[in-house]
C-alpha cells in the first residue's frame, strides 16, 4: 500500500496507525496524529485502519524556553 507520511511517499504493508509508528521506529508517547487532515485520538491508534493513498501526519511536541 502507498501512503504519504509527513509529506513523503511511503510504501508499507502495515494496516493500522500504531503499526505504522512501530515500523517507523516512532515511540507513541507525547504526540499527535492525523489521517487525511482528521485528528485521530491516541486511544484508537491501534484500531485505526490505513488505506491506499492516506495522508498521515505524525507530530512530536517539543518543549522549549
Amino acid at each position: 500500500m502507498n501512503i504519504i507520511v509527513n509529506g513523503e511517499a511511503k510504501e508499507t504493508h502495515v494496516t493500522t496507525l500504531l503499526e505504522l509508528m512501530h515500523e517507523l521506529g516512532i515511540e507513541p508517547k507525547v504526540m499527535a496524529a492525523a489521517i487525511n487532515m482528521n485528528v485521530v485520538k491516541k486511544e484508537v491508534w491501534e484500531t485505526t485502519a490505513l488505506s491506499e493513498g492516506d495522508k498521515v501526519e505524525l507530530l512530536h511536541f517539543v518543549g522549549g524556553g
